[in-house]
């Protein structure tokens, strides 16, 4: 790309502050740098015409973990790593929601639902047995009982007939989430430019060198907020895991509402607009969905359909809308990496599916490395 003194001169002379990735992260950094360096110059470079990962593709689940969840993550990690986990999630939820409003993000607290399928009655009764456990382990955080059990009011099929209800569960509209967020960085007069990837970077001490797909710049500081493509900028520890997702076309009269999990969170669902959106499947190819190609299978897609045909929306006949999936960031570890990488990089990633919830916290955590 052959760039006019104006270009060069208005976007890439002279920047203080370089951000990769405009996802929640990406943009939550932004934004706490202006609050700290009010004269800087803030540039964010997007590889997506829209952002390209998880943040415009998520389900909308303003939650911190299922119960069996919570039980599964015990068995990598520690009680206080447990409680640290919730925590920060619990407080990215809160940040968010003051940082932008209720309204402005669609958030609402139908609360979080927990089905068990029926050959799942080892987990179910595993789950109702150390209910009281988790409970207590997480009463510091919320100061009463998370999880209480529930009769199935929704007539699902195929399930166990009791819920593990989370009254604290909550969603948001993703949409207005990230507009909501690109009109504030717009606002604090933050540059992105879309559709520019990073293909190089080198620290030279006191500056750095930025490769792009359309040129080449100098920046002061480089913070990396790519999450499931963290990989592709070095960062080992993170691997792409992607997460497929369909929804209906609206149902007449649909009566369900809330955000449920099943299978130990590899399934989830919820109401939105009178449609039903349902994700996940990841566990059935786990090596095959360790990628950043944003495309569905017909193994995960069929099973989608088969789940909400036989067990969600049983004697309604459903058309499906729209597919798409989206590019999450996991590791061995469920605590999110907020580092210094070298002199003048920096990194915010791993946000482990939980990016609604910790997002703008890891940001924010991002932001005051500096």
């Amino acid at each position: 790309m052959n760039l006019s003194y104006w270009e060069y001169k208005t976007w890439l002379s002279n920047v203080d502050f370089t951000i990769v990735g405009s996802g929640i992260v990406g943009l939550s950094c932004a934004i706490k740098l202006r609050e700290r360096f009010t004269s800087a110059k803030i540039l964010i470079l997007e590889r997506g015409i829209l952002p390209n990962g998880a943040s415009t593709k998520n389900a909308g689940f303003a939650c911190f973990g299922s119960i069996s969840e919570i039980l599964e993550d015990l068995k990598t990690h520690n009680e206080q790593e447990i409680i640290q986990l919730v925590q920060k999630r619990y407080n990215g939820l809160q940040l968010l929601r003051k940082n932008f409003s209720d309204s402005n993000i669609g958030y609402q607290q139908y609360g979080g639902y927990e089905l068990f399928g029926l050959q799942d009655q080892e987990l179910y009764n595993e789950v109702l047995s150390k209910k009281e456990y988790i409970n207590h382990l997480l009463f510091p955080i919320f100061g009463k009982d998370v999880f209480v059990t529930c009769q199935n009011i929704f007539n699902f099929k195929n399930i166990n007939p009791t819920y593990i209800i989370n009254q604290f569960e909550g969603q948001i509209d993703t949409g207005k989430m990230m507009k909501t967020l690109l009109k504030k960085v717009s606002d604090l007069d933050i540059k992105i430019l879309n559709g520019c990837t990073v293909e190089n970077i080198e620290d030279l001490n006191n500056t750095i060198e930025i490769k792009t797909n359309h040129f080449t710049f100098f920046t002061n500081k480089l913070l990396i907020a790519t999450n499931g493509f963290a990989q592709q900028m070095g960062i080992n520890a993170i691997k792409p895991a992607r997460a497929q997702v369909l929804i209906t076309k609206p149902i007449n009269n649909l009566h369900i509402k809330g955000t449920f999990h099943l299978d130990r969170g590899y399934y989830y669902f919820r109401n939105i607009d009178n449609r039903i959106l349902f994700g996940g499947g990841r566990h059935l190819d786990f090596k095959a969905e360790e990628t950043t190609r944003m495309e569905q299978t017909s193994i995960i897609q069929r099973q989608l359909e088969k789940i909400l045909h036989n067990t969600i929306l049983p004697d309604i006949d459903v058309n499906i809308d729209y597919r798409w999936s989206g590019i999450m960031g996991v590791g061995a570890q469920k605590t999110p990496i907020v580092k210094q990488i070298s002199n003048n990089v920096f990194c915010g990633v791993r946000l482990g599916g939980m990016g609604v919830a910790i997002g703008s916290i890891v940001g924010t955590e991002l932001a005051e490395l500096l």
